[in-house]
């Protein structure tokens, strides 16, 4: 079997606001030096909203790891925090400015998914990019339907109205896969 080397880097940090912004330019300067320049900007913005979901959700403290491995022409990002807990579904809400960070990862993402440590001593979260990748885009939009008038008729056209999915801008949420390294291994 042929397999190609892979780079891998490591961050060890406490997820609070000032440190996640050492850690963007930490990945930056990362894969800038591994020429993977045209991945900077999705791997940038996934890493600061896995960082965030920490420093905003995670118990007992606030420590974890940022994981960047380069293999098979495609990179894993990984966090890792030490809260057993499972990830709870966000309720989004079409005013708020909160929830949508999942929702982003899997947009910005070629895959992702958790994964619970087997000691029970905490989960990780992951997304992969491809090396073909050049700017953050959704991976796939929702299919237009008919529309479903919200509130009274309207006498204009039916694409006048506002549909329930345009109403709420919710995205399908993707079947989560397995990480690329369990992956392998099967």
């Amino acid at each position: 079997m042929i397999s190609s080397p892979s780079r891998h880097c490591t961050v060890e940090l406490q997820a609070l606001p000032e440190r996640i912004g050492q850690v963007r330019r930490i990945v930056s300067a990362q894969l800038r030096h591994w020429h993977l320049e045209q991945l900077i900007e999705s791997a940038v913005l996934g890493v600061s909203e896995l960082l965030t979901n920490v420093h905003l959700h995670a118990e007992p403290d606030k420590r974890c790891t940022v994981d960047l491995e380069w293999a098979l022409d495609r990179l894993t990002v990984s966090v890792r925090d030490r809260d057993a807990r499972e990830l709870a579904a966000p309720t989004l809400d079409p005013l708020g400015t909160h929830g949508r960070g999942l929702a982003l990862i899997a947009a910005l993402s070629q895959s992702w998914g958790v994964r619970g440590m087997a000691d029970g001593g905490g989960k990780t979260v992951w997304f992969t990019l491809p090396a073909a990748q050049t700017t953050p885009r959704p991976t796939r939009r929702p299919a237009r339907q008919a529309a479903v008038p919200l509130g009274p008729p309207s006498t204009g056209p039916a694409s006048d109205r506002p549909t329930a999915a345009a109403t709420l801008g919710a995205y399908p949420r993707p079947p989560l896969e397995r990480h690329p390294a369990e992956a392998a291994s099967r």
